[in-house]
């Protein structure tokens, strides 16, 4: 098992079992049921009942305000590309090559490891100008502003047309509000004043709130591709594990068949799909125990696995 799972399993473990001994007092039961199925199953020598334990102690030297802090912004960042990876409509399991973000601070090596992980990105790149990806246009919303300033509707659409996006853009977020002046008037227009549109540029997907922007170059490079469809083919034997009830340790052999695009993309990248799937063997032409037809990113074709 990778590293990376053994620390999240015993952070799990390790979660539940302080969990449920702080909610004894309240939820007796459950969580007694719970302790004896997590503790007492592997240690002998742990107390019999949840209810004899000691009450958990924070341990405040444990606390790291910057962890949390740091946390806290690779999670908007993660939000705001996830988002944009629903409305370029590409699949997670599609790696892309590079994602802009604009954020309040530059994340440590660390931070962004984990959010080209969670994201599937090859590379992230912070700026503070994204307008080279992406604009805004405006709109005057005239629930809200046709009666404070109806005479000078027409000027105002004309002046939030012509005006630049980003720039304006950026002054609502900084000061709250829009100022200029029509036809001898002065003009303040809040967000909720208006109707913000976000275009962007072909080949890119730029999603934002008020505390980031990202945008994801979705233009696929063919090893990009090719990467989609070891990491599909990973998926759909994974799947077919579980259904056919495989112990999570059982090493099987897997045979592509059908396609011959998908064979050799398998065959090209077996390393890797046999070590995520404990493959001893993949092939083609075999008939296995457990066969189904797939859908891998538009090619159909039949896997076929079986226990060694």
């Amino acid at each position: 098992m990778e590293q990376d799972k053994i620390n999240a399993y015993m952070t799990l473990y390790t979660a539940l079992v302080d969990i449920c001994k702080a909610a004894a007092p309240m939820v007796p039961f459950m969580t007694e049921e719970i302790y004896r199925n997590l503790v007492c199953s592997i240690d002998k020598n742990a107390p019999e009942s949840i209810h004899l334990c000691d009450f958990p102690a924070a341990n405040e030297g444990m606390i790291d305000k910057k962890l949390e802090d740091s946390m806290e912004e690779v999670l908007k960042i993660v939000v705001m590309g996830r988002a944009a990876r629903n409305t370029a409509n590409i699949k997670n399991r599609q790696p892309i090559g590079t994602m802009y973000v604009k954020a309040e601070s530059v994340l440590d090596e660390f931070y962004q490891d984990i959010i080209k992980d969670e994201l599937n990105v090859k590379q992230i790149v912070f700026s503070d100008d994204v307008s080279a990806f992406a604009t805004y246009s405006f709109k005057p919303q005239l629930k809200t502003v046709g009666p404070k300033y109806g005479k000078q509707l027409g000027g105002i659409k004309a002046y939030l047309s012509a005006v630049d996006g980003s720039a304006a853009m950026e002054t609502l977020k900084a000061e709250g509000v829009l100022k200029f002046d029509v036809d001898g008037v002065e003009v303040s227009l809040a967000e909720e004043d208006l109707l913000i549109d976000m275009v962007q540029k072909d080949g890119f997907v730029a999603e934002a709130d008020n505390y980031v922007t990202v945008v994801l170059d979705t233009n696929l490079t063919e090893e990009l591709i090719e990467e989609g469809f070891v990491y599909e083919i990973i998926s759909k034997i994974q799947t077919m594990r579980k259904d056919a009830d495989f112990e999570v340790m059982d090493h099987i052999k897997v045979s592509l068949n059908g396609n011959e695009k998908v064979a050799q993309i398998a065959a090209k990248n077996e390393g890797m799909i046999a070590g995520k799937v404990l493959a001893e063997s993949m092939g083609t032409g075999e008939k296995l125990a457990v066969s189904k037809e797939w859908n891998v990113n538009g090619e159909t074709v039949t896997i076929g696995i079986e226990k060694c």
